[in-house]
């Protein structure tokens, strides 16, 4: 709602009207950091989830909100298989086989939430992390287009996060990148 009113603000013209704008995005956000605030209290207040929040975020791209995504929207990570996983956030590629014919791979269902967090994370991760800008730059290479990078990156991003996880670990770079 705030994106919509920071870009209604943008093509409103009127002063009056400019200044209902402003003052409902200064509401928001207002709301926004109060929720954000109540959030980080629910995670720190909690010792096994904020050693989970804290091990999560030493990945480059993950911080405070995509780990409360995580915990939040993903409660089964580090209990799942790296298949397994992938297909709940919606980040598996699905077959789109029949008879000799081969298809095209696609994702498709799963946590919706999830996997936009971890697309963005992916974004970040894949340009200032060394282990996912070779994994980038290798697709990238490959002739892969960028959103199938990305998407490849996520799915890659997940396996680790879930690993981590699953064995009470925090992120270290890969000592080959």
């Amino acid at each position: 709602m705030r994106k919509q009113e920071a870009t209604r603000l943008r093509q409103t013209h009127g002063n009056v009207a400019r200044a209902d704008i402003r003052s409902l995005v200064a509401i928001l956000d207002r709301r926004i950091q109060k929720i954000e605030a109540q959030i980080a209290t629910l995670i720190t207040t909690n010792p096994d989830l904020a050693d989970t929040a804290r091990r999560l975020q030493t990945v480059p791209g993950v911080g405070l909100i995509v780990a409360a995504t995580l915990l939040a929207d993903l409660p089964e990570l580090g209990r799942l298989d790296r298949r397994r996983i992938a297909a709940l956030a919606g980040l598996a590629p699905v077959a789109r086989d029949s008879g000799q014919i081969k298809g095209r791979r696609t994702i498709r269902g799963g946590r919706s939430t999830v996997r936009a967090m971890l697309y963005i994370a992916a974004l970040h991760a894949s340009r200032f992390c060394a282990t996912f800008q070779e994994f980038r730059r290798r697709l990238t290479a490959a002739g892969k287009p960028i959103k199938v990078v990305l998407t490849a990156t996520a799915h890659k991003l997940l396996g680790v996060l879930n690993a981590m996880v699953a064995s009470s670990t925090d992120f270290q770079l890969d000592p080959a990148g």
